[in-house]
């Protein structure tokens, strides 16, 4: 039977280390937070103007204590390293956000994902953070480069998470702060894989994505894949590695007939059609895949974080395994 798991204590524990560990370097002096209510992230003052170098090789001015920043869709690490940004990533005209991260971000505006350069304007900002050299292709970078200093933290998209995490910490002078966040990540994967492994020994698992009644099924390196597997050392069933093979982004395609072959002990299943009929969930081949025959289906919505990635998405994906494995 399909149920909907809640989080447990982890992530908190987890998030409120992570903002305190990075709320002890900062300077500003952020007022206090009340206990049941999330730290609010602050941004940390680097006293002196410095020259960095990005990923495409602009020799980048970020001046010293940045107040208005935008860095879309890497607000992740932002809220990780204790940084609040001018405007949160969105789509659908502010409709679609990052959920997962409205404990620290509700308060935020939204700005639309393709990053006109009026709206970006708008925010004055006085530092804009680009995730990749995709995102300021053709001259687009030197119409941000004209709104702010720009820099570019990584060539490809998908890029490793943890160096993703350590660049933005370089820019804002928070490199140890970054390792920190990264140590006490490894430390709870690690106690969160012999906690599973004592559970259910070395059993698979698969992630699938049903959007709009078609599935898909995680890589193998990135994304959940990367908990999953890489963290967690969960086992890979076959498929999910011949498809990870030529896979070319994060999630792939895949037919209900190639799912009927899924040798996957359990599987998580992210719904972002729940509430719009699941048809795909009531087909005759759906229900005779092993995994969901024996009830070993765990169903979490668009709004977690599992299509994320990053210190807190992984936390909150690390906190769901486990708590559907060792019931």
């Amino acid at each position: 039977m399909i149920t909907h798991k809640q989080r447990n204590v982890m992530t908190t524990s987890f998030l409120a280390l992570s903002i305190l560990l990075v709320g002890c370097s900062n300077t500003d002096g952020g007022a206090s937070q009340s206990n049941d209510e999330p730290s609010k992230p602050v941004t940390e003052e680097v006293s002196i103007e410095r020259t960095l170098t990005d990923a495409m090789g602009h020799e980048v001015k970020i001046p010293a204590n940045p107040k208005h920043i935008i860095a879309s869709y890497l607000e992740d690490n932002l809220v990780a390293l204790g940084i609040t940004p001018a405007a949160q990533w969105s789509v659908k005209e502010g409709a679609g956000v990052q959920k997962y991260l409205q404990a620290y971000l509700k308060d935020v505006p939204t700005i639309p994902s393709e990053l006109p350069f009026e709206v970006v304007a708008s925010f004055s900002p006085d530092l804009i953070i680009m995730g990749s050299a995709q995102a300021v292709e053709g001259a687009n970078y030197d119409q941000y480069a004209k709104i702010a200093p720009t820099i570019v933290v990584e060539i490809e998209n998908n890029s490793d998470w943890r160096k993703k995490l350590l660049s933005v910490g370089e820019i804002f002078g928070k490199t140890e702060e970054a390792k920190k966040v990264l140590e006490e990540y490894d430390k709870k994967a690690k106690e969160s894989k012999n906690i599973i492994q004592e559970s259910i020994g070395a059993e698979s698992a698969a992630a699938i994505w049903l959007v709009n009644n078609n599935f898909y099924i995680v890589s193998e390196n990135v994304s959940s894949g990367a908990v999953l597997y890489g963290d967690l050392s969960l086992s890979t069933p076959s498929v999910v590695k011949e498809i990870s093979s030529t896979a070319t982004g994060n999630w792939s395609a895949i037919s209900l007939e190639r799912l009927a072959e899924l040798d996957a002990d359990h599987i998580f299943l992210i719904n972002s059609d729940k509430g719009n009929g699941a048809e795909m969930l009531q087909d005759p081949v759906w229900k005779n895949i092993p995994a969901v025959k024996s009830g070993h289906i765990y169903e979490y919505g668009a709004e977690t974080s599992w299509l994320y990635a990053g210190a807190i998405a992984n936390t909150q994906i690390i906190d769901d395994v486990v708590e559907s494995l060792t019931k």
